[in-house]
């Protein structure tokens, strides 16, 4: 897979490197000063120039990338960058990054997927400090829907996953099983030591704590 990171700040190179580790192919998007702030392996990854320079992004192989993250420091530029290379280069996955959260509803009012960081790291801690034996195995979006599993409470055993179902919040995606993972219905009773995985939405997290409390 090949992919077109525009901007190499902190988040850039993680990203970068994020990449590498999978085996994929990148090159970045930035201005000469970018090489200052890349490490020496990643240098000749970049294609030096503007962002918005069509030549530049054609030179970075966006026209045959899988996907682009635009996370240089500007929210403004980001979003312009994805949706130029939504619109134009047609580019099936495009992510920019954000830094006032404040701007991503509109952003994606535009037809842009964003993540905000700060919101996404804000709401990783609470979930570390508030879910006790829960862990999160994923966060979707920007944080507006999060995969998480806990090993069933006594309580549950015996319970159908669809006591912890809520309509438009929260669902049992799988339950881990003996070694084994199960693709439950609503009718699948919890058994000791199972292992629950629940898709629930940001805003219902409280309501999923409540559930299990009362259980």
């Amino acid at each position: 897979m090949r992919y077109v990171i525009v901007g190499c700040g902190r988040m850039g190179t993680g990203l970068a490197l994020a990449l590498r580790r999978g085996g994929h192919d990148f090159a970045f998007v930035d201005d000469d000063s970018g090489a200052e702030r890349l490490e020496p392996s990643l240098r000749d990854r970049l294609v030096a120039g503007g962002c918005f320079d069509r030549d530049v992004l054609v030179r970075a192989g966006i026209g045959q990338a899988d996907g682009l993250a635009a996370v240089t420091g500007s929210d403004e530029t980001n979003v312009v960058v994805a949706r130029l290379a939504r619109l134009v280069f047609r580019v099936p996955r495009v992510v920019a990054g954000l830094h006032d959260p404040q701007n991503a509803e509109l952003y994606r009012r535009l037809g842009v997927q964003v993540v905000a960081p700060f919101d996404w790291a804000v709401n990783r801690i609470a979930d570390l400090l508030l879910y006790a034996e829960s862990e999160v195995l994923a966060s979707l979006g920007d944080g507006q829907a999060e995969i998480v599993c806990f090993p069933v409470p006594p309580p549950l055993e015996g319970r159908k996953t669809g006591y912890l179902t809520v309509f438009g919040e929260m669902h049992v995606v799988a339950v881990g099983r003996r070694g084994r993972i199960l693709l439950p219905s609503s009718e699948t009773a919890f058994e000791r030591d199972d292992t629950v995985y629940v898709a629930v939405l940001r805003e219902s997290s409280e309501r999923l704590r409540s559930i299990l409390a009362l259980t």
